[in-house]
């Protein structure tokens, strides 16, 4: 659905997909061919991990092993590797878990269960989901604010301390309404009850926080009829032509999330979104352009300067991939000159260098 048709379509389209729940789920999870694909998937960008590297010198046993111990309902949560991590001037308690068994399995899950959850979804929400993310936001962000006098003022809201203060009573709920098989249940019982709320780093994690807040998206999309409305993660903007409707959506948002269990953080703005745009997926969106947000533009300066000084000694397809993921932000936004301005000669020519070594195409030569 495009950004700007009406809600009616969308809206019939979630009540098909509440009134349908899914059975006889936990065999395809346990099934060899799901476990190896699911091994396929995990081991992506960590194969010199040392579990990744176990595993893959003799897969068929450790395939053998998850098979037998989901069959046999002899599973249990592996203990959490908890550190803490500074990311954008906040810092973040980290959960990980081993590779072997559990995040094979947490793949295993997914690949059985995402495209049943991604129909509850609405189209506007970005947090990892497939085919979506970051840039598909922004791009739809600036076509619904071409409609000028729609897009007039923006309620952006921020959820406090969202992943640690789910609730299992209430996610459980929203779980069982799409899925009715009961060993499928227990096994997501099982990896929510390992800690309190939803971990920060587990691979589930991210859709169980979609599925908490999507209660909350079709609340607004279809009772409250908001045209405009994005939501990556528990960052939530809305858009609308006058400011007395925000500030009564705002407390309806504000009681529904305590019926959840959530509270709101209290830096929640009404504002012309042309006095100071929209900061909302790492850009701040105005009418007619967009901006790279400043910390963005920053890290990419920053990666520069390390590829610059520790290219001898670093993979060369890590240098290439990490200068190049920030083409990607900068494309979306009008300030295409920031990218020429860092990539002087020096970097022109180490690419060369990392391209030849790597037997591949230089990527900037179509993009200076």
């Amino acid at each position: 659905m495009l950004v700007g048709e009406t809600e009616g379509s969308e809206a019939n389209k979630h009540k098909r997909c509440e009134m349908k729940r899914y059975g006889n789920l936990y065999e395809k999870i346990y099934d060899m061919d799901n476990i190896r694909l699911a091994h396929h998937n995990a081991r992506k960008g960590k194969k010199h991990y040392d579990e990744v590297v176990m595993v893959d010198a003799n897969p068929e046993f450790y395939f053998e092993q998850i098979h037998r111990m989901l069959k046999d309902k002899t599973f249990r949560n592996s203990k959490y590797e908890v550190f803490k991590r500074v990311f954008e001037k906040k810092e973040r308690e980290i959960f990980k878990l081993p590779y072997f068994p559990d995040r094979i399995i947490h793949h295993c899950i997914m690949q059985i269960l995402e495209p049943i959850w991604k129909k509850t979804l609405i189209r506007d929400t970005y947090s990892s989901i497939k085919g979506r993310g970051l840039h598909d936001g922004a791009r739809r962000v600036k076509r619904a604010l071409k409609d000028v006098q729609g897009t007039q003022y923006c309620l952006k809201i921020d959820v406090r301390k969202f992943y640690p203060s789910v609730n299992h009573t209430v996610l459980k709920q929203i779980i069982r309404r799409k899925i009715k098989c009961k060993d499928t249940l227990w096994l997501i019982d099982e990896i929510i009850d390992s800690t309190s709320g939803v971990p920060i780093g587990n691979y589930l994690s991210q859709y169980f926080g979609n599925l908490y807040l999507c209660g909350l998206d079709h609340h607004i999309k279809e009772y409250h009829e908001i045209k405009y409305y994005f939501r990556y993660c528990d960052d939530l903007v809305l858009l609308f032509r006058n400011k007395r409707r925000l500030r009564r959506i705002l407390k309806a948002i504000i009681y529904f999330c305590r019926n959840i269990k959530l509270t709101l953080k209290r830096n929640y703005q009404i504002f012309p979104v042309d006095d100071r745009g929209i900061d909302f997926l790492g850009y701040r969106f105005f009418h007619g352009f967009t901006l790279l947000r400043k910390s963005i533009a920053k890290r990419f300066k920053s990666r520069i300067n390390y590829a610059l000084d520790n290219w001898l000694y670093s993979d060369k397809q890590t240098i290439v991939n990490g200068i190049m993921s920030y083409w990607g932000w900068i494309k979306f936004a009008d300030c295409k000159t920031l990218f020429t301005k860092y990539i002087d000669l020096r970097i022109q020519l180490l690419f060369e260098v990392c391209c030849f070594m790597l037997k591949q195409r230089n990527p900037l030569r179509r993009m200076i």
